[in-house]
C-alpha cells in the first residue's frame, strides 16, 4: 500500500532538494494521519454523511486543489527545520526525523495529496493508504516513535500494543509559533510518568497524594506512554549540544503540570534525572489552568491525559493532543 503512485514524484523532489530519506530503524519516525496534517472536514463530512462512493468522487474531481494546512502542520515544519541544520552539523548521520502520512483513504484519493504535499514543499517521502485497514501493522514496522490521529479509536489501539499516539485536536485559532525552534511541551502524570501517583490522588485525595509523593520522593515514577518520545527528542538535543549549541538549541521541551512544585514536584524532576533526560522548562502550575501558560510557551504541540486541560489549551490557540492512557480516562470514558 506504502508509496502507491508517488515514486516518480518523491525521487524528482528528493533529487531536487538532496535529501534521502533515513532508514526507518535510525530515525525518529513521526507518523501523522492526512486528517491532522491537512485540513479534510469538509471531505469528511461527505464520507459521513454520503457515503464512500461520493467521497472518492468527490476527491478525485478536486485532486489538483491542495489541502490546507491541518493542526500538525506547523509541527511537521518544524521538525523539517530541525533536519535542515541537523544535516549541516552531521552530514552523513541518518539520525533524522521522518514523517510518515498515514492514511485509511483508498489508494484513488492519493493523488490529491501527493498534490499537497507537492503544493506546501514538504518533504514526505513515506506514505501508507491502508484501504480502511488498521495502521498497526505499518507503524510497528516503521518502528513508529509517535503516531498522531484524529481518531480515538485508533490512538487507544496504538497505545495498546505500546506504540506512544495520541489524538490530536484542532484549536479555533491557531496561535503562530516558531518556524525555527520545535517547541514540544509535555504533562507528567500518565503522559511522561505513569498514571501511579494520579491513582492515590483519585482514590484517597490531595493530601494524601501529597503524602505519598513526599514519602516516595525519591523512587523513580515508572515511565508513561511519551516517555521515549522525549527520549529521542533528547538524543538529537545532544547532538546540538555537541557542536555548542546548548543555548540556541532548535529544539525545546517544556513540562507543565498541575503539580506543585514545593510538595510534589521533586520526585517529578528526580524521576527524569534518574531516566538521564533533562527538560528546558518545568512550569508547576499547582493546579492552575495551562491555556494561559501554554500561550506564552507557543509550542508547536502539547500533550496532556485530561481532556479538559487539552481543550483549555485549544481554546486559546494551543495545538493540543489527548493521550487517552490511565486512570483519568475511566472517568470520561462515557463522554
Amino acid at each position: 500500500m506504502s508509496g502507491i503512485g508517488n515514486k516518480d514524484f518523491q525521487h524528482s523532489y528528493a533529487t531536487s532538494h538532496n535529501l534521502i530519506s533515513p532508514k526507518p530503524q535510525n530515525a525518529i519516525t513521526i507518523a501523522v494521519s492526512s486528517r491532522v496534517l491537512f485540513n479534510m472536514e469538509k471531505e469528511q463530512q461527505i464520507y459521513e454523511q454520503q457515503g464512500m462512493e461520493d467521497y472518492i468522487k468527490y476527491q478525485v474531481a478536486h485532486e489538483t486543489e491542495p489541502f490546507s494546512p491541518g493542526p500538525a502542520f506547523s509541527f511537521v515544519k518544524a521538525l523539517e527545520a530541525v533536519n535542515t541544520q541537523l544535516r549541516e552539523l552531521y552530514p552523513e548521520s541518518e539520525e533524522l526525523f521522518d514523517v510518515v502520512l498515514m492514511t485509511n483513504n483508498h489508494a484513488y484519493v492519493g493523488l490529491r495529496l501527493i498534490n499537497t504535499i507537492n503544493h506546501h514543499q514538504l518533504f514526505i517521502e513515506r506514505f501508507c493508504m491502508t484501504g480502511g485497514n488498521s495502521p498497526i501493522g505499518y507503524l510497528k514496522a516503521y518502528h513508529t516513535n509517535l503516531y498522531l490521529s484524529a481518531d480515538p479509536l485508533k490512538v487507544r489501539e496504538a497505545l495498546e500494543e505500546g506504540i506512544a499516539a495520541a489524538t490530536m485536536f484542532t484549536p479555533e485559532k491557531m496561535k503562530e509559533v516558531s518556524e525555527t525552534q520545535l517547541r514540544v511541551a509535555f504533562d507528567g502524570d500518565a503522559v511522561l510518568f505513569s498514571d501511579e501517583s494520579e491513582r492515590i490522588y483519585k482514590a484517597h485525595g490531595l493530601d494524601k497524594f501529597f503524602e505519598h509523593e513526599k514519602a516516595h520522593e525519591n523512587k523513580p515514577l515508572d515511565h508513561g506512554p511519551l516517555k521515549g518520545f522525549l527520549e529521542a527528542l533528547g538524543k538529537l538535543q545532544k547532538k546540538f549540544y555537541g557542536k555548542g549549541q546548548r543555548m540556541d538549541c532548535p529544539i525545546r521541551t517544556y513540562l507543565v503540570t498541575a503539580r506543585s512544585a514545593a510538595s510534589s514536584g521533586t520526585r517529578a524532576l528526580k524521576t527524569l534525572r534518574s531516566w538521564g533526560l533533562e527538560i528546558d522548562e518545568a512550569l508547576f502550575l499547582a493546579g492552575a489552568p495551562k491555556g494561559p501558560m501554554l500561550e506564552k510557551i507557543r509550542p508547536h504541540i502539547f500533550f496532556d491525559d485530561q481532556m479538559f486541560h487539552v481543550e483549555g489549551a485549544a481554546e486559546m490557540g494551543t495545538v493540543a493532543c489527548h493521550v487517552p492512557y490511565g486512570v483519568a480516562q475511566r472517568v470520561t470514558e462515557k463522554e
